[in-house]
């Protein structure tokens, strides 16, 4: 069983509250790896844009129908996530409509495929990253944002 801290605690039963139902929360994470990272594609996810996400290795705690608290660069809950939607995918198969849907950059898949080749690539497992590898690709939809 995961431990979350106090903050995050007191915002899952604030979203129950006005929700009116249970979220078995299965993480508490930011998006990228780095505070400022966190930050921006957390305001893009609020903003509606970003409805999309792709990760490498895979995140095996994620099933369709996990409910995620997105935090910010600082460690402070701002919205509850449902997954949408999982699949694994060659990383060359991913769609433009995909990389679109994750709201980064021009929204192109050709920005999309630098952008995630320089992430996954500077990731401590990076060493065996290759356009060959199979990635993560992950739809959401924000149920609360507090």
């Amino acid at each position: 069983m995961t431990v979350f801290s106090p903050e995050v605690q007191a915002f899952v039963m604030g979203a129950e509250a006005a929700l009116g139902r249970e979220l078995p929360i299965v993480e508490a994470f930011g998006f990228g790896d780095s505070p400022q990272m966190a930050d921006e594609l957390a305001a893009l996810v609020l903003s509606g844009q970003k409805t999309a996400t792709c990760g490498w290795p895979a995140d095996l705690a994620l099933q369709e129908g996990s409910f995620s608290v997105m935090l910010n660069g600082q460690g402070a809950p701002l919205a509850v996530i449902e997954t949408l939607e999982l699949r694994a995918v060659p990383f060359l198969e991913v769609e433009a409509q995909f990389a679109y849907a994750e709201g980064e950059g021009d929204r192109t898949l050709e920005w999309w495929r630098d952008a995630h080749r320089h992430f996954f690539s500077h990731l401590p497992e990076g060493a065996a990253w290759n356009d060959g590898q199979v990635v993560q690709c992950e739809r959401f939809r924000v149920v609360f944002a507090g």
